[in-house]
């Protein structure tokens, strides 16, 4: 299927020529008909030899309906700008043409109507010169009459050539509807509408909606019921009698946890140079307000009034209501750090989208639509986690400089370094550090001024004698330092601030294995010839260890 969007003046015969294409009338409103005006968008299908099955969103063109205008053009990638032969080129041509260049829509038809009323030439002439001159440069025209029919066969035939050459859509792509109209069928519920603008939709999908989830009970397209549609596509879903109130145009219904839903975006900018500080974003059939904040010339930093399930390099309009002025918008980055970066010459690669986010998780950037393969050479992989080359090489230094006064926990290397998970941490660790059950250790493993300090404290210890704190102090011994020299074996730590010499332990159950078993407390600190300071952690120490049992009395045997 193809769908294709109207644009062009109020009254310049867009719902007429969509009526004498498909046989069907777009207005469907009561006032539309009593008023001759397009109010609402507008659907009518036909078929063209070669393509198959058209669609047509009818858009108004009045200018107090610009806002539903831009909900109709937004998701579609094909358009027809009619302009009338018996009118001079009008405002809402030109906004209506601004918007589809702001949106780089470059595949339609220039339509010339109404020339059984005036000769078509000098509106043919102007509006070609205006087309070429945006991103629909180039497409081909037809001069035709909606009332008479005349040139209506020429311009199927030129339709069908620019369907047919338009790049087919993703079928396998997640989904992402922008819906542009919500009413109440009896005996099924509610019914929302919108363009498909790739992937496919299946009778019993879930889709999410915000928080909500939705389950398509029944699918439509141009009025036929069917068990499977794929973008691009008019379509239609039944959401059954349970469907949130908040749906309604603007609404978006995506894949579950296929996308980041976003309310600040970083964005590249076309058009005037001025940019308004509270600009209207149209995005899809979407609109709404934001705060808009240049960050370097035509890249800008917008703040929205609710997220959106926006993605890299997605289009839409910035629109300031009161002067009518656009801007053209792609979307650089949906999901910026707080911290502002050198963005403008941001080019879409992996390499420049890692070294703008250093540390960053594989899934963000997929469910953000930003490119991550190939991923550049020296990229550190762990699970989620992608690490910049540079970042990379930058955090190892750093990582080295933490290990010189001693050993460090994953964790604690973590938050130094401002890493958001100690596996990231692991993965960085390269010869000559090496990582020992959760801690990273230096080249000769103990740091040198460690080893100096406890050989110094060694020294002056003899038999089961423990230095005092002072003493531990006076060398930069703190509780972390002496549990790294126990780990090292360069001492026996029985308590937090309690050490002794290495081996003071074995030596120990030598003197107890003399003593009348059980022996007390008492007893074992005389025959060890220490402090009780020193002899209740040691024997704590020699229970834990499993070397002796103490027993019920508060006495103790060799096990």
């Amino acid at each position: 299927m193809h769908v294709v969007a109207t644009a062009g003046h109020v009254d310049h015969g867009k719902s007429t020529l969509v009526a004498a294409l498909t046989g069907q009338d777009p207005d469907r409103l009561a006032e539309e008909k009593r008023r001759g005006l397009t109010i609402e968008l507008g659907y009518c299908w036909t078929s063209l030899p070669e393509v198959g099955e058209v669609a047509f969103v009818d858009v108004p063109g009045h200018e107090r309906f610009v806002t539903t205008m831009l909900a109709g053009v937004g998701p579609v990638p094909v358009t027809m700008l009619v302009v009338a032969a018996d009118d001079p080129w009008m405002p809402q041509a030109a906004e209506h043409l601004a918007a589809l260049d702001a949106l780089e829509v470059a595949h339609g038809v220039l339509v010339v109507t109404r020339a059984d009323l005036a000769d078509p030439a000098r509106a043919l002439g102007r509006a070609r010169a205006e087309v070429d001159a945006t991103s629909l440069r180039g497409i081909p025209d037809v001069v035709v009459s909606g009332r008479t029919g005349a040139g209506l066969d020429g311009l199927r035939s030129t339709l069908a050539s620019v369907l047919a050459a338009v790049p087919a859509p993703d079928p396998t792509a997640d989904v992402r509807l922008w819906v542009d109209r919500r009413f109440h069928v009896r005996g099924a519920g509610t019914v929302v509408t919108g363009t498909l603008p790739a992937g496919t939709i299946r009778v019993g999908d879930v889709l999410a909606c915000g928080d909500a989830e939705v389950r398509v009970r029944g699918l439509e397209s141009l009025g036929t019921p069917r068990p499977a549609v794929s973008g691009v596509a008019r379509v239609a879903l039944d959401l059954g009698g349970r469907a949130p109130e908040s749906i309604g145009r603007g609404s978006v219904l995506v894949t579950p946890r296929a996308f980041k839903a976003t309310a600040v975006v970083d964005v590249r900018l076309t058009g005037p140079d001025r940019l308004p500080a509270h600009p209207v974003l149209h995005v899809g059939s979407a609109h709404l307000g934001t705060r808009a904040h240049l960050l370097a010339p035509g890249v800008a930093r917008l703040r929205l009034e609710r997220p959106l399930p926006l993605r890299y390099a997605d289009r839409a309009v910035l629109r300031d209501p009161g002067s009518r002025r656009a801007w053209g918008v792609r979307v650089l980055d949906p999901v910026p750090p707080r911290r502002r970066r050198d963005i403008a010459s941001h080019d879409g690669t992996p390499e420049a989208e890692l070294r703008l986010r250093g540390v960053v998780r594989r899934s963000l950037l997929t469910r953000a639509g930003l490119p991550i393969e190939p991923l550049p050479p020296g990229t550190v992989v762990v699970g989620d986690w992608l690490v910049a080359p540079g970042l990379a090489r930058e955090l190892r230094s750093r990582l080295s400089s933490l290990v010189v006064d001693g050993p460090v926990a994953s964790g604690a290397a973590a938050h130094a370094l401002g890493l958001p998970d100690p596996a990231v941490v692991d993965a960085l660790v390269l010869a000559p550090l090496r990582l020992e059950e959760g801690r990273i250790v230096g080249p000769d493993g103990l740091p040198p001024a460690l080893v100096a300090a406890a050989e110094t404290l060694c020294a002056g210890l003899s038999g089961f004698a423990a230095p005092e704190a002072g003493r531990l102090d006076e060398l930069g011994l703190d509780p972390a330092a002496l549990a790294v020299l126990h780990k090292a074996g360069r001492l026996l730590r029985v308590d937090e601030r309690v050490v002794l010499l290495p081996g003071a332990d074995e030596r120990a159950l030598t003197v107890l294995a003399e003593l009348a078993q059980p022996f007390t407390t008492s007893e074992a600190r005389q025959a060890l010839g220490t402090s009780r300071r020193v002899a209740l952690p040691l024997l704590a120490h020699l229970d834990r260890t499993g070397r002796t049992v103490r027993l019920s009395d508060d006495r103790r045997r060799l096990r």
